[in-house]
This record gives structure tokens, sequence and C-alpha cells, in this order.
């Protein structure tokens, strides 16, 4: 691990934004390059229930669904330092949010739309919430929604259409800053 990551005290970075932007390949990269584990909560919620994120929204509900993600999440961030993808809309109840920035670096990664629209649209039968007749005005009042509540991560970094390499490295410059800030 990295001196400025091991500044963070071996504190967990979870990454929060909008369905589509990339937390998944971003934090399995950023991980590797860590050289800590990646768990993602969507991939550990079906673990744990033995259902697809979309058939447990379809059978139990979305609030029930956040429930057992916060209770995933909670589980995940108990132990050691980790990085943690999580849903598109895990940072969004006030308490999973609280648990997430009281336990964990919370870094938001933001795309432009049409890059989102695009990244969701090639796997949208996996999204629960866009499984409706107009996807694009879902996602737009989603972004119009969740926007305000992401900026309440403790780091920003833009993940536009650039390489996945670019991303991590965004990232971790923005790691570096936030850690240098904090030894200020």
């Amino acid at each position: 691990m990295c001196a400025d990551i091991a500044a963070l005290n071996e504190r967990s970075i979870a990454l929060v934004g909008l369905m589509g932007v990339g937390k998944t390949t971003i934090g399995r990269r950023l991980a590797k390059r860590l050289g800590m584990p990646f768990f993602d909560s969507d991939e550990e919620i079906e673990k744990a229930s033995g259902r697809s994120v979309k058939g447990y929204f379809q059978s139990h509900g979305e609030e029930a669904f956040r429930v057992g993600e916060r209770r995933v999440i909670t589980r995940l961030l108990s132990g050691g330092p980790i990085i943690l993808g999580t849903g598109g809309g895990a940072f969004i109840p006030d308490e999973t949010r609280k648990i997430l920035n009281a336990n964990s670096l919370t870094i938001w990664l933001k795309a432009d739309f049409q890059t989102n629209m695009e990244r969701v649209n090639r796997q949208r039968d996996k999204r629960p919430l866009l499984d409706v007749d107009d996807p694009e005005a879902t996602m737009r009042a989603l972004a119009d929604a969740r926007y305000p509540i992401y900026a309440k991560a403790h780091v920003h970094v833009k993940a536009g259409a650039c390489s996945h390499g670019t991303t991590v490295g965004r990232v971790m410059n923005a790691i570096e800053k936030y850690v240098e800030a904090i030894d200020a």
C-alpha cells in the first residue's frame, strides 16, 4: 500500500455515484493497485440473499433492499480496510451514508450523463430502476435527485469517457490531495 493511503489510518475506501459510472471496474483496478481487497456491495447482497438485485427489488421492494444493503455494507466495512464499490442508491439513505462516511473515505465518481447512459444501456436488464418506459428520463431524474447527496462524499473525481487507467489515476491523485489536506 502506498504511503499516502497508509496515512488514512487503514481506512476503507468506498466508491459512490450513479449507476454506470464505473464504481465496480474502477474499484477492482484501484484495489489491485493498492494491494487491498475489493468488494462490490451488490454482488455481496446477491450472495447473502441468493437473489439477483433485480429479483430482490421485484420480490421485496426498494425499501427492503436498502435495509439489506445497509447490513451488508456495515458488515463489509467492519472488517479490515477494503475498496468497496457501492450500488448507485447506497449512498442516498441518511443512515447508510453516515455509515459509509464514518467508516471509509467516500469517493464520488461522476461522469457526464451521456457516458452513464451508454454504459447502463449495455446492462439495462440488470438495473431494476431502469425497468421503465423511458429509462433516459429516469436516469435524468435520478441524477438530479442524487447528485446533491453524492456531493456529501469526502472526495469528488471526474470519471468520464476516459480510460479506466486514467480514472484510477485521478482517484489516486484525489486521495493524495485529501491526505495532504487532512495532514495540513
